[in-house]
């Protein structure tokens, strides 16, 4: 790996384990990496070069530590509630941000997101109007099921889903407890697909580096569907491109992106798009390693490098990036835990072997708890499998065999996993057998 950067000081905000390949990716450029989060036992401190305790959010506290470090770049890490300090940090210190103030100010939270978008033909989620105070001629108004949200969390945390008057207040009540700006969103709960829309921008070209639909547990009734997985290319990839991608382009362009990488997830239903969430950073479930499988350039070394030096590098996105992933298939496998101990995890092992299998990113190990607040959002993950195959029937036959491989029992011998997608759907096989 090239080691320009050897001794270089770049100080990362925020230790989910989601973070800890990319901290490893700068270690291995030769980077002194420092981790910054409030909790002192984040995975990815493990792996830094030094660790610090100062939240994330602090930017008065991350400015003071970044100044007596002497470092020579900050980036954000796999968390987007962390991308304003990020911004702020940054222009204390006069160093390189792919972020801006007005950037910020459109996907911090998601009701500004979501009237952005409207002015550019990017639809939201059917949404209905209530505030804190719970007005009974507002609450009239909603059809049920809903979804309640708050404006500046992800990953599900204190999301719920409503199916009468019954459950409002305590699913507002949570909401408006994982806020720090102590606001919420209600929003019509979509049964239909799923898709994730990832970009990638280099001195101001937009490039759509894969669309692809993703599959969520109907399993935790009440609770935000979490994701099982997803499949690449997505089908309903050119009708997006035709329909919605050239709004998406005006409007990242309007808000002035210019370098970074930006999520954008959403639904399909009877011909229409509807965006719901964004992430303006690397992802959790990480498309960027079946980008790096497929087409050979790393999105981390990119925003590593434009953290030291304020470039992407000389990457050229029109020849190297392949929406179709010149005629590859891919996919995520996440696999979802229930509440309680893991004692025995079978299964994992086979990946090791595997040409298919590009990477295997797991959070959660032999002997950890998986705690009943985690069931509904991104926690429950045991692990996430990333896969390219050569055809989509390849492909299949690789989801199932894992499905199936792979197993998780508590200290009672019973099974912790929750049921996966079911594939043959998802890839449509009834109807392209031998693709």
């Amino acid at each position: 790996m090239n080691r320009e950067f050897e001794g270089k000081k770049l100080l990362i905000l925020g230790g989910n384990p989601e973070t800890v390949p990319l901290v490893e990716i700068a270690n291995n450029m030769g980077i002194l990496t420092i981790v910054s989060s409030a909790r002192h036992t984040d995975a990815a401190k493990k792996v830094a070069w030094k660790s610090y305790d100062v939240d994330g959010m602090d930017v008065p506290g991350l400015v003071a530590l970044a100044r007596e470090e002497k470092v020579d770049g900050v980036l954000v890490g796999v968390a987007d509630i962390l991308v304003p300090a990020y911004c702020k940090v940054c222009d204390a210190l006069d160093l390189p941000c792919y972020a801006t103030q007005k950037i910020v100010d459109v996907f911090a939270f998601k009701d500004v997101f979501k009237a952005t978008c409207e002015r550019y033909g990017v639809h939201g989620i059917p949404e209905y109007y209530l505030d804190a105070s719970m007005k009974q001629e507002d609450i009239d108004k909603i059809q049920y099921p809903v979804m309640i949200k708050p404006v500046d969390n992800g990953g599900g945390v204190g999301m719920t889903v409503v199916y009468n008057e019954e459950e409002l207040r305590p699913a507002v009540e949570k909401a408006l407890e994982a806020s720090n700006k102590k606001r919420f969103i209600v929003e019509k709960y979509m049964q239909c697909d799923d898709m994730g829309m990832y970009y990638t921008f280099k001195d101001g070209y937009c490039s759509a580096s894969c669309i692809y639909d993703r599959y969520t547990t109907d399993e935790q009734p009440g609770l935000s569907r979490v994701c099982l997985g997803g499949t690449y290319p997505s089908k309903h990839l050119n009708e997006y491109f035709e329909r919605m991608h050239g709004n998406a382009v005006r409007l990242f362009n309007d808000i002035g992106i210019r370098n970074g990488v930006l999520m954008l997830s959403g639904f399909y239903e009877d011909g229409e798009f509807y965006v719901y969430d964004t992430g303006f950073r690397l992802q959790g479930e990480a498309p960027h390693l079946l980008m790096k499988a497929i087409h050979g350039f790393d999105q981390r070394e990119m925003l590593i490098r434009f953290a030291l030096t304020g470039s992407e590098g000389d990457l050229d996105l029109r020849e190297a990036d392949d929406t179709y992933l010149r005629g590859k298939w891919a996919a995520t496998l996440w696999f979802l835990l229930k509440e309680g101990k893991i004692a025995k995890i079978e299964g994992l092992k086979e990946t090791e072997a595997d040409d298919c299998v590009v990477d295997n990113i797991q959070r959660l190990q032999e002997g950890d708890m998986v705690l009943p607040e985690w069931i509904g959002n991104e926690k429950q993950v045991l692990t996430r499998l990333y896969l390219v195959c050569d055809s989509k029937a390849e492909l299949a036959e690789k989801l199932k065999y894992y499905m199936d491989t792979v197993k998780v029992y508590d200290e009672a011998g019973n099974s912790m996993l929750l049921k996966g997608f079911d594939v043959d759907k998802a890839l449509e096989l009834e109807n392209s057998v031998g693709q």
